[in-house]
């Protein structure tokens, strides 16, 4: 099956925005409450796997099947190197500008 393109006008969209709450407004209009839970779940299951929490114990504190949480194993591994950046920006984000 042929990979799924992101549409260029949303990339463009979001790669613009300088604002968070412009940000956070663009997206609770573009997506559904269910995805927003969706795309906060997989956040949290590649930072858990990351830290080297098994999968089970994942699906319990979640509450995702391990079908998700599999996935998203194979995308840290296979994938684009998306979700690993992220993390790495987080990362030193965190570090400049501490809590």
């Amino acid at each position: 099956m042929k990979q799924p393109r992101l549409h260029p006008e949303i990339l463009t969209v979001l790669s613009n925005y300088s604002n968070r709450t412009e940000l956070e407004d663009f997206l609770l209009d573009l997506l559904t409450p269910n995805e927003i839970v969706e795309i906060g779940n997989r956040w949290e299951l590649i930072k858990l796997l990351v830290d080297g929490v098994p999968q089970r114990d994942i699906a319990k504190q979640l509450g995702i099947s391990l079908g998700k949480i599999s996935r998203g194993a194979r995308e840290l591994k296979y994938g684009h190197d998306g979700f690993k950046k992220a993390l790495q920006f987080i990362l030193t984000q965190s570090k400049t500008n501490p809590a």
